[in-house]
């Protein structure tokens, strides 16, 4: 009959896993035909109290044997020597060995890519695996996030069987860059930023469009070859940060002027002090003026700066009575970041011009 298939199906299926359930009902089973049989055998001393009989067949089950309890005639020893020593002994090693196997499995679990990190928040999502290039992007946004306590960041990546940075990352394992369920398990939801850079910009662009749909709320930077494409996304969704290759034009001004590579690479690059960083005005903060603004930053907090975005527009030569405002985002220049919290922004309102 189907119904008694299936039964023996799933019976069958647990004795050879076995599983967890079969292991406890085996334990307890054979547990309760050793108190039977001690018990038909006359051994009183080890089954008449139950704490007396666990705490005796737990010490025979571990092979601990203290000797404080043992059968006392020939028909209790040899209930022992026949089911209760080898069952026991058997059941608690797979027991044991089960125990180990989870736990192992699952830490390789994790390590291979199946693990959930739904849970996090506020951490950084990298999208998308080339070896050398990734692992250095990986290796300075650590370095960025300094000693900030924040969660470890999360590789989403396809074509790879186990972490390739484990002391690094946590790695999530997925066979396409646009499967929404494992931007899920990435936790993007929760994301603060989530780096997308596919080996073609084909699988970046779906990988972007994954992240949008995945992670609304937090601030996606995607980085493509071709500037056809990141224009593409741009203008479909102005919100996530799109970056193109500038080689070409880095050649063309450093061939004008002279040293304008060094001060690119110095400017975004974590690694060296006097590094490009930016801030957004709190929001309420009263409006200020350009010139009062650059020379107050640069005298009470040692900052450079070098640009205000200003309704999604960028201005790196803000002219001097440019009025700068809750929500617009300055670009500085300091050793290290600066958090807008630190800054007395009523006072600088205040500042004469």
């Amino acid at each position: 009959m189907p119904i008694i298939r299936t039964v023996w199906q799933k019976v069958y299926t647990a004795i050879a896993t076995l599983s967890w359930s079969v292991l406890t009902l085996g334990l307890l089973g054979h547990a309760l035909v050793s108190w039977a049989l001690l018990d038909w055998a006359g051994e009183r001393d080890l089954t008449g109290d139950a704490i007396t009989f666990l705490y005796y067949y737990m010490t025979t089950a571990t092979t601990v044997g203290y000797g404080d309890l043992s059968p006392g005639d020939r028909m209790g020893r040899l209930v022992d020597i026949v089911w209760v020593l080898p069952g026991s002994i058997a059941l608690f090693t797979s027991v044991l060995g089960k125990a180990i196997a989870d736990i192992g499995g699952f830490w390789r679990r994790r390590l291979q890519g199946m693990g959930d990190f739904s849970e996090r928040h506020g951490h950084i999502v990298v999208v998308g695996w080339q070896g050398a290039r990734t692992r250095h992007l990986i290796e300075d946004l650590a370095h960025e996030q300094g000693t900030a306590k924040g969660d470890r960041i999360v590789l989403l990546a396809c074509g790879l069987t186990e972490n390739p940075l484990p002391d690094t990352v946590d790695f999530v394992a997925t066979d396409e860059l646009s499967q929404l369920d494992n931007y899920e398990r990435a936790g993007a939801g929760t994301a603060a930023t989530v780096v997308v850079r596919g080996k073609l910009d084909d699988e970046t662009l779906a990988a972007t469009l994954a992240a949008r749909a995945a992670a609304p709320e937090a601030h996606i930077v995607a980085y493509f070859q071709d500037a056809g494409a990141a224009d593409l996304v741009h203008r479909q969704f102005p919100e996530i940060e799109v970056i193109t290759s500038i080689a070409s034009e880095m050649l063309v001004r450093a061939a004008r002027d002279p040293g304008s590579s060094r001060l690119a690479g110095l400017m975004f690059s974590n690694r060296n002090p006097d590094t490009a960083y930016s801030f957004k005005v709190p929001e309420g903060a009263a409006t200020m003026r350009y010139l009062p603004l650059f020379c107050a930053l640069k005298e009470h907090h040692d900052l450079t700066v070098v640009g205000i975005v200003r309704d999604g527009t960028v201005d790196l030569n803000c002219a001097p009575d440019c009025e700068v405002s809750g929500g617009d985002t300055i670009f500085y220049i300091a050793d290290a970041r600066c958090p807008p919290e630190r800054i007395d922004w009523a006072a600088l309102a205040g500042v004469p011009a």
